[in-house]
This record gives structure tokens, sequence and C-alpha cells, in this order.
């Protein structure tokens, strides 16, 4: 904040800035601490939780907002902290240059396990730092409050997080939005990148697993389909009844419309089925829009915000060209807008109701014409015409929590801590049965009306889904910014080869005490060639006489006009092994997978990825040891992917049920000499090899 304005903008905050049991020196003793942990992850009395490409290293100057608040104190007011991430939320949203994070004091930092800030920032899908502290601040702040400083000096602004926060906007209005962003801000910014990727929480263990907080469900009964909303995988996943899954929507955080595979989500949230158009309408929660799948064309589109493209030729050719800007809601946010919706219901033909997760906003909007009304906040005779809507949903919650039986105990005291509202949209009626997400325990289950038992969906077919957004390492993509960079196990070998084809056969060992949940599909291995090499394994065609080999070789044969001579059969020292067979191949405790790579003299580097859905050992009963195999298989880095996966293995009983998704990461530098001397000086000789590369997971 420019605090040249400071008198100012005081002036109209006098009821923020006055608490009467904060002094001034209790001030600066707290922003004095919160300076004291920048650029340290952790220390004594401190720990960063779900920092990203180390942001708590930046974190020392510019204008700060902080939702502070107590941790032992507000486990009877959950719904309200939860409120208040919300709102902080917002705020990021509304001011990008604003730095923003919660701080969680009366806290014990070496068991972040048992702290409800992990669960928050799965839950909330929380993108900004949160600082743990064991220190006591309760006798300044007086509950949870908002705190609001300038990074060069010590001048706080307090107020409480509900209705003095349009206060807090209004000052920030005066100030932040005037404040120019820095030239490090300006230069971080690669002229080459198309858009600024979303940022994601570093809690990021987690979402190896299949499902990433499968939020919410609908179903399509006569088509045999059921919607799941894998929201923080930023997807609508399509199954069957049996759990085969059919197609997907959505391909990676951001907003976009346009094909399945290339639509963008953030957050997906509540969805419904108009069969009479053969879409699905799905929530966009945090990018504050109502989106329509047409499952026909298997094609995106925005319904609500209306969107804003010409549709003139000159528009046509700038999209065909790729030079449009993507329309992302959060650039310019509007507090009018319909602000992070959650759930949808169909009130009328023509008409949904749009809701925020606990029903506290409404909005009415029209399915034609995209148009919004906003139903008053709280406002109980108006939520009336539509509480029966609502009723229907929660009286299959109701239904299920009252029959389950006395093994599926644990579900049921789940839902008890959860109101029923909140989940309105986890559950539907589908067949003979009702299924409702368990997101806790990142799972979809399947309750029978007739037999009162309950039993997960078990999903096949995982090739339809490929392979994640945020799979391939990240030196390979070409815009990072934003993303949590995680670390990546990747398996370096070197080879010397001649010239010609290489037929390279990778074998994977998978994880001991574990067992492939599905075969290894073809959409699930991604691969490149760099250098003095062209990568052919996706032709069906079989390598010919007249087939070039490189750049270096085709500029070569195009200067001399010569055609390739026949291939002859020139043995190395890989020629003992075997051809490849087509196709790739999978055992019970080996998967296979080729790449063919022609090569020419010098270095190329071939970087092949797959994903390996796996399950544990259905052997593997004892829950410790289940938890211990989860880690061991994910791979966990950090204290906050432990807590993570402590927090998981709380609310799922038995994790054989889970499945896992394993990245594989090969890079193989290929090390070429010159071609062989031929008959001629201009005669080409040309090898074709073959050798396999061993890679264990262990």
């Amino acid at each position: 904040m420019a605090w040249e304005a400071r008198h100012s903008t005081r002036s109209s905050m006098a009821t923020v800035s006055s608490e009467p049991d904060a002094s001034a020196s209790q001030c600066e003793e707290l922003v004095h601490f919160i300076k004291s942990t920048f650029g340290e992850l952790e220390g004594q009395n401190h720990c960063w939780l779900n920092c990203m490409n180390d942001t708590w290293k930046t974190l020392n100057q510019g204008s700060y907002l902080i939702l502070l608040y107590e941790s032992c104190g507000t486990s009877d007011n959950h719904g309200e902290l939860m409120s208040a991430f919300r709102r902080l939320k917002y705020l990021q949203q509304r001011y990008p240059r604003l730095a923003v994070f919660a701080m969680e004091y009366g806290v014990d930092i070496t068991s972040l396990a048992q702290s409800q800030a992990v669960h928050t920032v799965m839950k909330e899908y929380i993108s900004f730092p949160i600082l743990m502290s064991d220190k006591d601040f309760s006798n300044m702040t007086n509950g949870a409050c908002y705190l609001l400083f300038e990074g060069s000096e010590d001048h706080v602004l307090f107020s409480k997080w509900d209705e003095e926060l349009e206060v807090l906007i209004k000052g920030m209005d005066n100030t932040v939005m005037k404040t120019e962003p820095s030239e490090t801000a300006l230069e971080s910014r690669v002229s080459w990148q198309k858009e600024e990727v979303p940022k994601e929480p570093y809690v990021g263990s987690v979402r190896n697993l299949l499902l990433y907080h499968p939020a919410c469900i609908s179903v399509d009964e006569d088509g045999d389909r059921i919607f799941i909303s894998d929201s923080n995988h930023h997807r609508v996943i399509i199954s069957d009844s049996n759990g085969t899954i059919l197609d997907y929507i959505g391909s990676s955080p951001g907003f976009e419309d346009g094909e399945f595979e290339s639509a963008k989500f953030l957050r997906p949230a509540a969805s419904f089925y108009n069969a009479s158009e053969d879409c699905l309408y799905v929530v966009d929660s945090e990018n504050h829009a109502v989106r329509k799948a047409d499952l026909g064309r298997r094609v995106l589109q925005t319904v609500y915000p209306a969107s804003s493209k010409s549709t003139g030729i000159w528009s046509w050719l700038v999209e065909k060209l790729g030079l449009r800007r993507e329309d992302a809601p959060s650039e310019n946010f509007d507090p009018d807008s319909i602000s992070f919706p959650w759930h949808l219901l169909k009130i009328t033909e023509e008409d949904f109701l749009v809701a925020d997760r606990n029903f506290e906003t409404l909005w009415i909007l029209s399915m034609s014409t995209g148009q919004k009304q906003e139903i008053g906040r709280g406002r109980a005779e108006e939520m009336e015409s539509y509480q029966q809507a609502i009723n229907e949903k929660c009286a299959l919650l109701k239904d299920v929590n009252r029959n389950w039986s006395s093994s599926a105990k644990e579900h049921s005291d789940l839902l008890g801590k959860i109101p029923f509202k909140e989940l309105a949209s986890s559950i539907a009626r589908f067949q003979n049965y009702i299924v409702f997400c368990d997101a806790d325990s990142q799972r979809v289950l399947k309750y029978d009306l007739d037999t009162k038992d309950i039993s997960n969906i078990q999903f096949s077919n995982f090739g339809v889904l490929g392979l994640p957004y945020w799979f391939v390492c990240h030196l390979e993509r070409v815009s990072t910014w934003g993303h949590s960079t995680g670390q990546f196990q990747q398996h370096i070998r070197q080879v010397n080869v001649l010239p010609g084809r290489c037929n390279i056969k990778v074998s994977v060992d998978i994880p001991a005490d574990t067992e492939l949940a599905s075969p290894l599909a073809e959409s699930c291995i991604w691969r490149q060639v760099r250098g003095s090499g062209a990568e052919i394994s996706g032709s069906d065609e079989p390598a010919t006489n007249t087939e070039k080999v490189g750049i270096a070789q085709q500029w070569y044969d195009e200067i001399d006009n010569l055609a390739f001579s026949e291939v002859h059969e020139e043995p190395t020292e890989h020629e003992g092994d075997e051809n490849p067979s087509d196709g790739n191949f999978q055992d019970q405790r080996r998967v296979n997978f080729t790449c063919v790579v022609n090569v020419s003299p010098g270095t190329c580097e071939l970087v092949a990825s797959a994903a390996l859905y796996l399950k544990i050992d259905s052997t593997k009963g004892d829950h410790g040891e289940q938890k211990a195999l989860i880690k061991k298989i994910i791979q966990c880095h950090c204290r906050e992917e432990h807590a993570g996966i402590e927090q998981l293995m709380e609310n799922c009983k038995d994790a054989r049920d889970l499945t896992i998704m394993k990245p594989v990461h090969l890079r193989l530098m290929l090390e070429c000499a010159d071609h062989p001397a031929g008959a001629t000086n201009k005669e080409t000789i040309n090898s074709e090899s073959s050798f396999e590369i061993n890679i264990s997971l262990d």
C-alpha cells in the first residue's frame, strides 16, 4: 500500500484501525515476527505450509493482507473460517499485486497432520501460503481478523473477518489499485507466455490418486452415465454404472472453451444433465462461471458470463492464427458476478438455481439467455421457494446416514460432521443405488437401496484419461509460470549407437506390494526426441530404404540428390537383444513399452514419460502397512505431503480401494558415431539396432 496516502485512507477506516486491545507495540511485535519468517521455510516457532516455487522467499516487500486466526479457537466456527478463506481468495483474484496469505497461531507445528489447515488446503483449493506458528497472539487479536500492512513499515490495519471487510476493500481500492507493478514483476512475465497459469496447492502427493477431491456428482439414468467433478484435477469424468470410464471433459486449470481435450476448468463443482439437449451444465467454481458441455459434439462452451468474443471474419482469422488471448474472469473480477458458485439445481424448465457452498448467496440463471438474477443473502422468505429442490437432495443423504449398517459406521460418522446442505450436490439417485462423492477419502461410493450395503465404484479403462496435465517433467513445459514444480524422479541413461534405426524397449518393474489396476495404454505414454534424431514410434509403416534419418542427413541427401542404399545389417554391441514386439506389453510385475528413433551422427536425447495406474496388493490388509506403502509409492518429500497422506488414511479405512497414478520419467542420451565407410564416397550405410532399458520404481 502507498503509505503516503495512509492518513487520507485511515480517516475512512477509523473503525478498522482502532481495536482497543491492540496496542502499537503489540502490532509491531506481530509484524516483526511475521517478517522474521520470510525466507525460512521452517523455524523454531513456525513453518510455512503450501509454499510453491519458493514463494516464501520472495515475501519481503509490497502490500500484504493476512487472515489471522487461532487454531484451537475455530472448531466451533468452522463454517465462518471457510467463508473467511473464500473471501481471501476473492481478494487475491481482485488484487493480483496484493500478497495474500493466512496465519494460524497456537498450533503444534510438529504435527501438521492434526492441523485443520492441511485439510483446508485440499478441500478449499487454497493456492496462497499459510504460516503456522505455536505462538499465542489471542490477547491482541481477540479472535480471527484480517491484517493489512506494508512490507517496508510496521503499521497494521485490523479488521474483523466479517462485517468490516467491505471497509477494508474500500481502503485497498484507494491505494493498492494505484500501485504500479514492480519492474521485477514485469520482467518475470516472459513475452512468449500466452497466459498466467493458475497456481495450485503444494499438497500435491494426493493428486497422484485417480480422483483428487471428487466434489460433486450427477447422473444420466437412461444413458447409464455418471458425471463426476474431479475438482482438484479440473476435469469432469464420465463413467458408466460399473465404473468404466467413457470420456472426460477438461485438460488443465484455466478458462477456455472448445473440444473436451483442450477445454479448461478451474475447479468444477456441481453439474446437471439435461436429457432434451444431451448436454451437461457444469459450475466452474474458481472461474465464477457456468459452462455447458455438448456430449454429442464433445464441445464445451460458457453459458455465464456471456462471452465478449465477436464472430466476424477477423476474429476467426485471429483465432486460427493463435493470437487471441483467453478470457479469464479473474483478470477483471466483477464483484457483482456469481462469486465462487458451487451448487446447481434446476427449478423450472428454463432456470437454474446457482448457490455458493453453504447456500448463503443464491442466483437464478436462465439457461437460454445466460442472464442471472441475485436472490438476497440469507433471506428466508425467498429461500422457501427453492427449499424443496434442496430438501430432495438432503433427503438422500439422511436416508443413507440413517440406514447404513454398522460396518459402514465410519462413513456415517463422516456425513454427520458435514452440514447436509454443503453435500447437496455430492449425491444423486441412480437406478437402484444412491451414488455420492466421499471427497475426504478421494473416492465415489455406491449405496444399494435393497441390501443397504455400501461399496466403492471400482473404476477401469484409465487409458481414456491419458496423461495428467501436470505429469510431464516441468523442463519440457513451454509455460511453467504458476505451477507447483513438485519433484520428479528421473531415470537417466546413456547409450552409444550407430546411425540408423534404434528400436528401444523400455521395461519398468512396478513397485513391490503393488499390482496393475489397468494395462498401460498408448495414450498414457509421451515421447519426445531432440537433437540429431527423429522419433517414429507412432508410425505404423515399417522403415524402408528411402526413409530419411534426422535433419542433418535429410539436408545432405537433398544436396546430392541421392537415394538411400539398401540397409545392410551391421553387427552392433546391441544386436544380441531381440527386437521389441509391436505395441506395449505388461505382465504381472513388469510393464514394457517401445520407442523407435532414427539417429544421425551427433547427440540426441529421448525423453519418455508414462503413467502407470497401480493398486496396493490385495493381501495387504493392515492399515499401518497400507499407509507406509502409499507414502512409498507416491514418494512424499516434505512434511505437508506426509500430512496429506495421514489425513487421507484417517478417512479411508482400506487403501486397497484406491487407484494410484505412478509416473515414469526416462531421459536417454544417444551418442551416435559417424556413418560406416561405404564402397564409394557418396554411399551412406545405415544400421538397425535394438536394445532394452530396464527401470525399477522401488
